[in-house]
């Protein structure tokens, strides 16, 4: 057979059709390695090749004690974590070359999971009802290159739609595993530069990257939505950077107000303690994220933006403001590598200009103060008198972040 796929789903209710797609992917030449994560009933349609009792097992518990563990969601949480750690095994192990999961809210929850424990590039298919509509995507992607399939259908029987999609996950799967791009080494000697970015400022990261790539460096541009920022983070710990350009760190402020932009509360603070240089600018946290047509009765009184169609920018207010800088400080302040802060005058949005709703340099400067407050000498401020979109400010940065790294070279 060619290569190994783990296939891990809940076999007391999904089996038929987890046989149905292993046997498919057996005829396209893969090996199978079928995982039992269901805890009450036994298998039905088909026999796992790691049984649901082997699996508990790797979270240091038993399945009896799974079942018996008082509530659905405690027995939930106890088999992902046994499953988390069963595929790392695997992985570590060479035994799993491709991951594939399907299930409704439990099942693609504990399958999304395992998958996260992966490198990028490991191929990995997750199918569910619930990747659809409102549902929130997050305990099924994090920060993962998860390829998500809505199956249209419940998963239960082999009908022509479900086959539908089933064989085309299983075609997916191989033609992934056969010319996908396999790894993520660190990169050997690339000059990689993280950069963070919003439609908001994707004028002046284009003009940003272009200066960079005058000086050698290659920008590498994550989207600064909640999952973006926190993704860069957990690459630049991994090595593949040689500098970060937190360019846009909006994801600090949603979390105040909650947005949907939310980094959560480790974000802005692992680059400085991987030791990686880095400029910060405060791009955008000047506005909190909503889908449009759901701002909380607290915000209606403060100005807003309809950025598109499907969301809505809400303003931060001066007290806001300060606390952002607060964070900014607090989180940046145990860096063991440079950092500098570049802040735009003239704007930090694209509705903070002159005659825009969110035009108000009082209110952006009580950021600057506070922050100036709360890192006195520890870090350079450099302010510019510029839009945090205009390209001039992007290429500003950019050559600012070329003069920390030749300083660090020399």
């Amino acid at each position: 057979m060619g290569k190994n796929v783990v296939l891990i789903g809940t076999m007391d209710t999904k089996g038929v059709e987890f046989a149905y797609v292993r046997d498919r992917m057996r005829a396209l030449g893969l090996g199978t390695t079928v995982v039992d994560v269901g805890i009450l009933g036994d298998p039905l349609g088909i026999e796992p090749d790691i049984d649901h009792a082997a699996v508990a097992m790797y979270g240091g518990t038993t399945l009896e004690a799974l079942q018996n563990a008082g509530s659905r969601g405690r027995a939930v949480e106890g088999m992902r974590h046994a499953v988390e750690a069963l595929v790392r095994s695997l992985y570590a192990e060479g035994k799993l070359d491709a991951i594939f999961s399907m299930g409704g809210a439990e099942g693609a929850v504990m399958g999304g999971a395992a998958m996260m424990q992966l490198p990028l590039g490991v191929p990995k298919v997750l199918l569910s009802p619930i990747a659809s509509g409102k549902h929130f995507f997050d305990p099924l992607v994090g920060t993962s290159d998860i390829m998500v399939v809505h199956t249209v259908i419940d998963i239960l029987g082999l009908n022509p739609i479900a086959r539908t999609v089933f064989d085309n996950a299983a075609a997916a799967i191989k033609g992934m595993v056969e010319h996908g791009h396999r790894g993520l080494p660190a990169p050997d000697g690339g000059k990689y530069v993280a950069v963070t970015m919003l439609g908001n400022t994707t004028k002046a990261v284009m003009a940003l990257r272009d200066r960079l790539q005058e000086n050698g460096y290659e920008a590498v541009i994550f989207h600064s939505n909640g999952v973006g920022g926190p993704a860069m983070e957990e690459l630049a710990e991994a090595g593949q950077f040689v500098g970060v350009i937190d360019y846009t760190t909006n994801e600090v402020a949603d979390p105040m107000t909650g947005g949907i932009h939310d980094g959560g509360p480790h974000r802005l603070r692992r680059v400085g303690r991987a030791g990686i240089p880095q400029v910060v600018v405060p791009g955008c946290v000047d506005f909190s994220v909503f889908h449009s047509g759901h701002i909380p009765d607290a915000l209606r009184d403060r100005p807003v933006y309809d950025h598109n169609p499907e969301y809505t920018l809400v303003r931060t207010p001066p007290n806001e403001m300060m606390e952002i800088a607060r964070i900014f400080g607090e989180r940046l302040g145990d860096a063991t590598a440079p950092v500098v802060l570049a802040i735009p005058t003239r704007g930090l949005s694209i509705p903070n200009v002159p005659g825009g709703p969110f035009w108000d340099p009082e209110n952006d400067a009580v950021f600057t103060e506070a922050l100036r407050r709360e890192l006195g000498e520890k870090y350079p401020i450099h302010t510019y008198d510029l839009h945090v979109n205009d390209p001039a400010f992007g290429r500003q940065v950019a050559d600012l972040f070329v003069q920390i790294m030749d300083r660090s070279s020399c």
